[in-house]
């Protein structure tokens, strides 16, 4: 049996950061994945406050980073388009796109540089206990102190220490890698029946091309039929070959939030093995790299993983939970057509929807800094839909306490 201080189970970046942190603190780290770097099929963007934390350690200028120089947005008939600002000239409000094969690798490669080791195989179990923990690969088993599951949607570590995501839990992300065609423009087109949003953002070499739905409302084809239909409609990337995909992205509500074990005694989960995905964008990647902080930062101090619990509830719980409540009415043809005139006519409401793409807006004060744009007709509207959230999210929570 091979003895490490923390044991994680997954190689993406929430398990690639915490490994990172907790080895260059002094810590010996082990981490089991045998499928990291790979491609996954998600948009890739990384927002100016991803791009703040990870910059002092990766080598950004090597990455095949595509600087995102527009946005449309689309609902029905009605379409707005406005740039971004220059990327490099702040961190704040930058966007850029990056291939998840190449990102996830390069954080994986400074994990192991700082002296984290990376076993090349599958977690088969996983087990806790009052002296330790455990994990079992085909080759053998490691003993820790603590376990860290990072394992995203389908997590090990969360079915046996936790409780597996219902489907109603889960969005699937579904669509196709086009090949040999690129742009600077991010694309997103809400859509209806079921409400999500179909995007088009641009890699180096590639469009990743997607829609993203709740999985107990549609299912993987169904989306990938409504995607090919809109490049056809829009006539992109004609005759391009397309590379299908599908993934499980964790979508929790409101409620959800509030009864979330992400923690116990000697083990954490992390990024999507803790359901910590914007439920309104599904952007996961800063909220995997914060977790991963915040638990290694737990584990480092020495601190109980119930701690970090405390944690998630100080300071990224509240966030979520906010995008879940907004969620539920976004997508609707009426709120989304009323953003897009939103838009058109007001550089303010088009500086404050930059600054929620790019990370920078929290929902907590959105509709405070939309009244302040004078659209207030707009606010009101995202107003009503908060309280209405907050309303159905009480009455969620009381029916639950009840049972």
């Amino acid at each position: 049996m091979r003895q490490s201080d923390v044991l994680i189970v997954g190689g993406g970046p929430a398990g690639a950061w915490a490994a990172f942190q907790l080895a260059r603190a002094g810590g010996r780290v082990t981490i089991f994945d045998a499928s990291h770097p790979r491609e996954k099929p998600c948009g890739g963007g990384l927002t100016g406050r991803v791009l703040r934390m990870v910059g002092p350690v990766l080598p950004l200028d090597r990455l095949p980073l595509v600087p995102v120089t527009s946005l449309r947005f689309e609902s029905g008939s009605a379409f707005s388009e406005f740039p971004m600002p220059a990327f490099g000239a702040t961190a704040e409000t930058a966007l850029a796109i990056v291939d998840r094969r190449t990102f996830d690798a390069a954080l994986l490669e400074a994990a192991c540089r700082a002296g984290a080791v990376h076993v090349r195989e599958r977690a088969r179990e996983v087990r806790v206990g009052p002296a330790g923990v455990e994990v079992e690969t085909q080759s053998g088993r490691w003993h820790g102190d603590v376990l860290a599951g990072a394992d995203g949607a389908t997590s090990l570590v969360r079915r046996r220490l936790s409780a597996a995501f219902t489907r109603n839990q889960l969005s699937i992300a579904a669509g196709c890698f086009v090949h040999g065609v690129s742009s600077s423009q991010v694309r997103i087109r809400t859509a209806g029946g079921p409400p999500g949003y179909i995007w088009s953002f641009p890699r180096a070499t590639h469009l990743a091309v997607g829609m993203c739905a709740q999985a107990d409302a549609t299912t993987a084809d169904a989306l990938r039929d409504r995607v090919g239909a809109w490049l056809d409609e829009n006539q992109i990337a004609q005759g391009a070959l397309r590379e299908p995909y599908s993934w499980p992205i964790p979508s929790l509500s409101s409620a959800d939030f509030a009864r979330e074990r992400p923690a116990g005694d000697r083990w954490m989960l992390l990024g999507d093995a803790a359901g910590l995905v914007d439920p309104l964008t599904r952007e996961g990647i800063y909220f995997a790299l914060a977790s991963a902080q915040l638990g290694a930062d737990t584990i480092a101090r020495g601190a109980s993983c119930h701690r970090y619990v405390d944690r998630l509830h100080e300071q990224i719980y509240p966030e979520l939970s906010r995008a879940a409540d907004v969620k539920l009415r976004f997508f609707t043809s009426g709120f989304s057509e009323l953003m897009i005139r939103g838009f058109d006519r007001s550089a303010a409401v088009r500086e404050v929807m930059i600054d929620l793409v790019a990370g920078r807006q929290p929902y907590a004060t959105l509709k405070w800094r939309l009244l302040r744009t004078f659209e207030v007709g707009l606010a009101l509207r995202l107003l009503r839909l908060q309280l209405a959230g907050r309303v159905r999210r009480f009455v969620r929570i009381r029916s639950a306490d009840s049972r």
